[in-house]
């Protein structure tokens, strides 16, 4: 089966490639980089030819709601167009589990537009909400922090290994479109607050988390379950204490995201 997988080269998208090559599929990874670029058009039909699935991974450069929107909006017509004419059977798009909850996000608003270009298409589709990942909990951490503080809302949490979502993607990608959405998260769930903590703590990072109710998380106040799915998620085998231990360790990442 032909498979093309849409940031095919970054962090998801690239383990999801060797994922499905690995289990005998044709899996394509797709990005500027490769000569498929999802907002110009170039090279998108020809990496459609004879694909039966593809698999959108890719992200917005920007998280600001127009630039965001018009990314999203663009990508998705573009590739619907050129899996119209080729006949593709299934489109997958990777979401965020608590999208439809982040309204007051731009960013998060500019998903739900895209998921609505998907969910109004005539191809079947499926797509796919992921908790955070473990590799971008410093992320979180610096984007919460104002001098010595990390201000983070007490709310649950149920982040998961990169690793176990492009397993997630993969093993949805080869069955049959759901034409609506399947959630995946972690093992485990933690307070927000709390995690980071542990996650500081690991790299002797001096930050003092604080647990503050009214903090904003990518624009947008949480409500208690606002990041955690339902009970009928399917959920990745990675924990997080494993994860830490693991070669890229906690700390390996985020020396690398300095």
């Amino acid at each position: 089966m032909k498979i093309v997988v849409i940031g095919g080269t970054g962090l998801i998208g690239s383990k999801l490639v060797t994922k499905l090559n690995e289990q005998g599929h044709k899996a394509v990874a797709a990005s500027p980089s490769r000569g498929v670029n999802t907002i110009t058009g170039e090279g998108v039909a020809a990496a459609m030819e004879g694909a039966s699935v593809v698999v959108d991974v890719s992200n917005s450069p920007s998280f600001e709601y127009r630039p965001a929107l018009e990314f999203f909006q663009t990508s998705t017509r573009n590739l619907q167009a050129a899996e119209t004419a080729a006949g593709v059977g299934h489109h997958v798009a990777l979401s965020v589990v608590g999208t439809e909850r982040l309204g007051e996000s731009g960013y998060f608003r500019a998903k739900i537009a895209q998921e609505a270009l998907i969910k109004a298409s005539s191809i079947p589709y499926t797509i796919v909400h992921a908790t955070q990942f473990f590799e971008f909990i410093k992320s979180i951490a610096d984007a919460a922090t104002d001098g010595n503080s990390v201000r983070l809302a007490p709310v649950l949490f149920q982040p998961m290994a990169s690793d176990d979502v492009a397993a997630a993607v993969g093993r949805i990608a080869v069955g049959a479109p759901v034409n609506g959405v399947i959630e995946v998260g972690g093992p485990e769930q933690f307070r927000l607050d709390g995690l980071i903590r542990r996650f500081l703590g690991s790299l002797n990072d001096p930050r003092e988390v604080v647990a503050d109710p009214e903090a904003l998380y990518s624009g947008a106040v949480l409500a208690e379950r606002t990041l955690v799915p339902e009970e009928d998620a399917m959920l990745g085998e990675t924990r997080f204490d494993d994860w830490l231990r693991q070669s890229a360790t906690g700390k390996e990442v985020a020396a690398q995201q300095r």
